[in-house]
This record gives C-alpha cells, sequence and structure tokens, in this order.
C-alpha cells in the first residue's frame, strides 16, 4: 500500500505517518518483493 494513501487514511501528511508508524513498516519491503515475484511466476 503506497505510504501517501495510508497518510490520507490516517489524516497525515506522509512524514508524519512514516515518523510515527515506521516500526508497523519495517520489513514490509521483502513482502512486498516476495508478492510481485510471486504475481510475475518468478
Amino acid at each position: 500500500m503506497p505510504a501517501t494513501q495510508v497518510a490520507e487514511w490516517a489524516g497525515h501528511s506522509v512524514e508524519v505517518l512514516l515518523r510515527i508508524y515506521a516500526k508497523c513498516i519495517i520489513g514490509q519491503d521483502e513482502a512486498a518483493k516476495r508478492r510481485i515475484s510471486e504475481a510475475l511466476g518468478e
């Protein structure tokens, strides 16, 4: 989920979202890469 969309839903700027919720998104890049690889059949 793009940070800009989540920030909009939360009523925050992206800067505030990442500063406050960074601990919640750490490691999400690996999950996103895995989903992309699966979708591409790799």
